[in-house]
């Protein structure tokens, strides 16, 4: 990750409230519940994720859901190149005009690639990103979240706006109530950490939550194997450990492992009481659990 730039270069001109608005209108977009659509009007917001995203001229940033255009805008005034991922045609088809207009000696970093993000791959990206920077769909965020990890390994640093709830609960540590299957998922690629707040009145439509910055440090040597089929493994351990979260791990994991004194022998074998509750277990335990044979 490059050192990052000041804040910007100053060639963008971010949107403001009433450059939402008129876009919109102009476009013909009505924000839809369905998309998770809520576009942020707050350049002052836009310029503080880019920091903490801490992205800079080498990055290559994948970003999801751009919607109008708020934080493209603010991530080409300081890195060279965005691949924006837009599901809404509409969306899609417009934000390079809008990048045209209002930064037009930026408007060649960006791409568009207008598809699910739940389906993208490698094949569908002119080039392998570096960070993830975006205000995800808030219905469907942790899904999206965990499946570009997944897909993209050249990703080093994700900072995403989500809800905050999800943000607690995706940075949570063991023990708490609402640590659980989201925090430890998060958990497999890098660190997770909270990194602020987000008030919901530089959105619009005003959402009915607030939100909240996460951002994830990929491990720079993974503790663990980060191949697609031992991450699957994990998973399924930690899919059936919170399928039944007040049960005791003996018991909750009796379905995963064949049965429950099985299961009392892989945890035993990995290190864990077999008494106690998922909860209480960190990513590195689950790991250990799924690699017992």
């Amino acid at each position: 990750m490059s050192e990052p730039e000041s804040a910007g270069r100053g060639k963008a001109a971010l949107l403001g409230p009433a450059e939402v608005r008129e876009l919109a209108e102009r476009f013909g977009i009505r924000p839809t519940k369905q998309l998770g659509q809520n576009f942020v009007h707050d350049a002052n917001t836009m310029r503080r994720i880019v920091a903490t995203a801490g992205v800079g001229r080498d990055d290559t940033v994948l970003e999801v859901g751009p919607g109008l255009g708020s934080l493209t805008l603010a991530l080409l005034d300081v890195v060279d190149r965005v691949i924006a991922v837009e599901i809404d045609p509409n969306l899609a088809q417009h934000l390079p005009e809008t990048v045209g207009v209002r930064a037009p000696e930026l408007a060649d970093r960006l791409t568009v690639v207008p598809m699910d993000a739940m389906k993208v791959t490698h094949a569908d990206l002119p080039a392998a990103p570096t960070a993830l920077v975006a205000n995800l769909p808030y219905n469907v965020a942790v899904p999206v979240l965990l499946n570009l990890l997944a897909e993209f390994p050249s990703i080093r640093t994700t900072l995403v706006m989500v809800q905050l709830e999800v943000a607690d609960r995706l940075s949570a540590t063991p023990g708490g109530r609402i640590y659980g299957v989201p925090s430890v998922k998060a958990g497999f690629f890098g660190t997770v950490r909270r990194a602020g707040t987000v008030g919901r009145q530089i959105f619009w439509p005003v959402p009915q939550v607030e939100s909240g910055l996460v951002r994830i440090d990929r491990f720079t040597e993974a503790p663990w194997p980060q191949d697609d089929s031992f991450r699957r493994r994990v998973y399924d351990v930690v899919d059936a450990a919170f399928a039944q979260r007040r049960k005791t791990l003996r018991a909750a994991l009796a379905g995963w492992a064949g049965s429950a004194a099985e299961a009392e022998k892989r945890l035993v074998a990995a290190g864990i009481e077999p008494t106690a509750r998922g909860e209480t277990l960190d990513t590195a335990a689950f790991v250990r659990l799924a690699s017992v044979d």
